[in-house]
C-alpha cells in the first residue's frame, strides 16, 4: 500500500534531490545522439529488459488499453515492451537522432522529440509515465517530477528505474566520489541516486510514493572497452549477491513508484 501524500509545494520550498546545476541540455543531445549513431543504447540483454518492463508495469498498474508516456525513451525498447504489455504509449526523448533510430525500429508507435522538464503534452493525459534511467541524469529532478504530475491523470502513476548509489559497484564505477570513477561513457550530470533522495522529490512534487529494488539486469554492452570484459564476472555476482531480500537495498537499481491524488 502507498501511503497517503501532501500537496505539491513549489520548487523554492522542496526538498531537491542531486542540487548542483542545472542539466547542459547541449551536452546530453550531443552524448546521446552519438549513442544513436552506433545503435549501442540498449545495454540490457532482451531477456533483462522484458523482465524489468515486467516489473514495471507490474508496479505502475499498466493495464492494457492504458496510456502511458515513456520518457527518455531512448531507441525505443522499453516502449515496445510496454505495447507488448498493451499499452498505448509516447516515447519521448532529448536525443533527435535516438528518436529517428527509436522510429525506424517501432513503427506505428508515437516518437517525439522533447525535454522532460517542458513536456509537450497537455494536463491529465497519460494514465502512466516511465522514466527510463532519466531521473539520475537530472541534478534537479524537481521540474522533472512537477510535469510528470501534471501530465498524468488522478490516480494515475509513474515508474522511475536509476542505478543504486547503495550498490557497489554502481558506487566504484559511476559516482564521482569513487576513487574508481570511470566517466567513459557518462554525461557530466549523470550519477547514481539514492532511494530517499529520489523519493523525497517526488512527494514534493505531490505524489505517494514507494520504492522497490531490482536485482540481476544482465548487461549486453558497457561503453569503456576496457571494462567490457568484465561483463560476465559482474553479471555473474549481481545476480548471486544481490538476489536475497536482506541485500535489497544494495540492488544495482532503484524504482521509485509514484501515485497522483
Amino acid at each position: 500500500m502507498i501511503p497517503s501524500t501532501r500537496q505539491p509545494v513549489s520548487p523554492a520550498s522542496a526538498q531537491d534531490a542531486g542540487g548542483g546545476a542545472r542539466q547542459d541540455k547541449s551536452k546530453e543531445i550531443a552524448f546521446f545522439d552519438n549513442h544513436a549513431a552506433a545503435d549501442s543504447y540498449d545495454v540490457f540483454e532482451p531477456e533483462s529488459s522484458a523482465r524489468l518492463i515486467d516489473t514495471v508495469v507490474r508496479l505502475g498498474r499498466f493495464a492494457p488499453g492504458s496510456r502511458v508516456a515513456d520518457l527518455g525513451c531512448g531507441s525505443g525498447v522499453f516502449t515496445g515492451l510496454l505495447r507488448q504489455h498493451g499499452c498505448v504509449c509516447t516515447g519521448l526523448d532529448i536525443s533527435p537522432k535516438l528518436i529517428e533510430l527509436a522510429r525506424r525500429k517501432y513503427p506505428g508507435i508515437e516518437f517525439l522529440e522533447g525535454d522532460v522538464e517542458r513536456l509537450p503534452f497537455p494536463d491529465a493525459s497519460f494514465d502512466g509515465v516511465l522514466l527510463g534511467g532519466i531521473v539520475h541524469h537530472l541534478p534537479k529532478p524537481f521540474p522533472c517530477a512537477t510535469e510528470v504530475y501534471r501530465v498524468l491523470r488522478p490516480g494515475g502513476r509513474f515508474v522511475a528505474f536509476d542505478p543504486n548509489r547503495m550498490n557497489p559497484f554502481m558506487y566504484l564505477y559511476r559516482d564521482r566520489s569513487s576513487p574508481f570513477y570511470s566517466q567513459v561513457g557518462v554525461t557530466e550530470n549523470e550519477r547514481p541516486v539514492l532511494a530517499h533522495e529520489t523519493a523525497a522529490t517526488f512527494r514534493a512534487a505531490g505524489f505517494s510514493v514507494q520504492t522497490e529494488y531490482q536485482p540481476t539486469l544482465r548487461y549486453r554492452y558497457i561503453a569503456s572497452s576496457r571494462m567490457r570484459w568484465l561483463l560476465p564476472v559482474y553479471n555473474a555476482v549481481d545476480s548471486v549477491l544481490f538476489a536475497p531480500n536482506l541485500m535489497r537495498v544494495f540492488r544495482p537499481f532503484v524504482l521509485t513508484i509514484g501515485e497522483k491524488p
